[in-house]
């Protein structure tokens, strides 16, 4: 975990959002008291399979009451 004074962060701060990104965590001091810290967002890990199931499972729900997609198209259109 590094360390950096307010001043210093300011200064560099897109050189610590790249660390950031990276993995590195930093906390921001000042007067050498730590006042803030900056993480990694953790970015959820999205399920494809789990995804794909909803879908279906939506589809066989919802209905179209008998219109082609055709209809619908035409039914769009202003002349």
């Amino acid at each position: 975990m590094k360390q950096i004074g307010s001043y210093e962060a300011k200064t560099h701060l897109t050189e610590l959002l790249a660390e950031v990104q990276a993995g590195e965590t930093v906390v921001i001091t000042r007067r050498g008291v730590p006042v803030a810290k900056l993480v990694p967002i953790e970015t959820p890990q999205v399920q494809v399979e789990a995804a794909k199931a909803g879908l279906k499972a939506l589809r066989k729900q919802t209905s179209a009451a008998g219109i082609s997609i055709r209809e619908m198209i035409e039914e769009g259109r202003r002349f």
